[in-house]
């Protein structure tokens, strides 16, 4: 798929009812959030007690920090969802450190780049951006990210960090299975405003049938996580992984067809044969 056919596909998800509709869950479950936890590596003790939590989180891991490794481990060993989060450019100019995709990378660079990062994170099952306010407004190197996750199975999440962001509508276009954060809940962190941004994401499941929030590893964040997520039972909201809340918004199928698709690392390490 080159990128121009990206585009056309990318006219035609946009007008699709189906598209536009895929969101709503079925009634016959509860209202039910994903929490997906950014920037994991950087701080062990806060990563440890977000892998031993009981709950099915989902943590996304910056590559190659100290920690990636041994947390993405234990969160698995945890039955937690494992992410890459995917350093992209962001129009602010912050430093993206190892594994930035970049808008003058050429197709084979930025392809390779992605790759190794894929190849560093254990048990990876999805792709979120980290920043990439930039990036994810640019047609040919999401079109070129898009055809590398194809390859695998991964699914893919827009962490929507600029609202023109096409980065889920490229996925669309390339039948990756994609989602989009519907809320954040720790740019500012106080315990006043994470509850606030809480209560918004459970309303926006009651509204939706499901709702993504987007946190990080701050300790005001895990603080207020460890303390309010064994309540939801009685409030009768659920929580599961973002592979779950996306088997629920299509008709609890399987993302991948066993045998669809090489794993990552048999991929890569395929791939550096050649």
């Amino acid at each position: 798929m080159n990128c121009v056919k990206t585009l056309v596909l990318l006219a035609g998800l946009i007008a699709s009812p189906a598209v536009l509709s895929a969101g709503s869950a079925s009634e016959q479950y509860p209202p039910t959030i994903a929490i997906i936890i950014d920037d994991m590596g950087h701080n062990r003790y806060e990563g440890e007690r977000l892998a031993q939590m009981d709950q099915p989180l989902t943590l996304a891991f910056l590559p190659y920090l100290r920690h990636t490794v041994p947390l993405a481990k234990l969160a698995y060993q945890q039955n937690k969802e494992i992410m890459l989060h995917a350093p992209m450019a962001n129009t602010r100019n912050f430093g993206l450190g190892r594994g930035g995709l970049t808008p003058d990378m050429d197709e084979a660079t930025l392809t390779r780049t992605l790759r190794r990062s894929l190849q560093s994170i254990p048990h990876v099952s999805g792709v979120n951006n980290h920043m990439g306010s930039l990036l994810t407004q640019q047609l040919q190197p999401m079109d070129w990210v898009m055809k590398e996750l194809y390859r695998y199975p991964v699914y893919f999440v827009d962490s929507r960090t600029i609202a023109n962001s096409i980065a889920g509508q490229v996925a669309q276009a390339y039948q990756i299975p994609s989602l989009t954060r519907d809320v954040f809940l720790d740019h500012e962190q106080t315990e006043e405003f994470v509850d606030q941004q809480f209560q918004l994401l459970i309303k926006t499941a009651k509204e939706k049938g499901t709702a993504i929030g987007i946190g990080h590893p701050h300790k005001v964040t895990v603080d207020y996580l460890e303390k309010h997520l064994p309540k939801l039972d009685e409030q009768g909201i659920a929580v599961a992984t973002v592979s779950g809340i996306w088997a629920m918004r299509n008709g609890n199928r399987e993302m991948f067809a066993e045998g669809e698709k090489q794993p990552v690392a048999l991929s890569v390490a395929q791939s550096n044969k050649d």
